[in-house]
């Protein structure tokens, strides 16, 4: 329970953050490569054995290669002539098609056992949880929702867009580097010790702002706790569908978020509709 606190919230807020960076209510934090880095680096750790040296060398990996394929996909997209959000989104989309490659790649070359480890891990669970995997990721995430407040006020101007953010006084580029850095962190620490966790970063803050506004003063703190409500909820409906199964809790987040997202985004098109009529 207090792991499946610690992601959801990790998630939630990470999800808030990525949807005003993109001023995109339909982005989530893998669409700058955190999740499919993760991936990568859980892959190679779990195909070369290393997980063998401890508990914390898969999540190590994972959390590492993480926040590198966030690093490398904010680099490469200053220098591509486009609006930022835009640039970063199209950079986002080639990393993860890269990333996707090496891990299939890697997932043919492994082992027959090291394969089914690598399919569990990107199906997500918190199953192994222990004490000490909840202090670490706890202390992680704590960091990045500390550094998340400050950011509040600035992405409710950043709302305006960026020119007019600027005429403000808003330094869009600070912004946008610190949010960027803060969601890497918060999605790596999250996904590191509990694997792909789908649709949470996704519904979470969408559905949040359909309730309370746009408003972040709202968004942000709602987002950690819904986030962190809603996978603890999958976590013990993973645990109790289907007795004597632990079922991967993203394959759950993932199955009654499909619907749900469909659901929000009907009801999204339908008010816009309406009020334009």
């Amino acid at each position: 329970m207090a792991m499946g606190l610690v992601v959801g919230a990790a998630l939630g807020v990470a999800g808030a953050l990525t949807q005003s960076l993109f001023g995109n209510p339909l982005a989530e934090p893998s669409v700058i490569g955190i999740t499919s880095g993760a991936s990568v680096g859980a892959a190679i750790s779990i195909a070369i054995g290393a997980s063998a040296l401890g508990m914390l060398t898969t999540p190590a990996f994972a959390f590492a290669f993480g926040l590198a394929t966030a690093i490398l996909v904010w680099m490469l997209a200053q220098r591509i002539p486009a609006q930022r959000a835009v640039s970063l989104l199209l950079v986002g989309i080639a990393v993860n098609a890269l990333a996707g490659a090496a891990t299939a790649f890697i997932f043919m070359v492994a082992p027959t056992t090291a394969r089914d480890a690598v399919v569990f891990w990107q199906l997500g669970s918190i199953a192994g949880s222990t004490w000490t995997s909840v202090g670490i990721t706890a202390a992680f995430v704590l960091v990045g929702l500390i550094a998340a407040a400050p950011l509040i006020r600035p992405l409710d101007v950043l709302a305006l867009g960026d020119r007019a953010a600027a005429h403000v006084g808003l330094r869009v580029p600070l912004v946008r580097i610190v949010t960027i850095t803060v969601v890497a962190l918060l999605t790596a620490a999250a996904v590191a010790f509990a694997g792909i966790i789908g649709f949470v970063g996704l519904i979470v803050p969408h559905a949040i702002r359909l309730i309370v506004g746009p408003s972040h003063r709202h968004v942000v703190p709602l987002s950690m706790l819904a986030g962190a409500a809603l996978v603890t909820l999958a976590d013990l409906g993973a645990r109790t569908l289907v007795p004597l199964t632990d079922l991967p809790i993203g394959m759950l987040t993932s199955t009654l978020g499909a619907p749900l997202f469909l659901i929000l985004l009907y009801r999204t098109f339908a008010s816009n509709r309406g009020a334009m009529s």
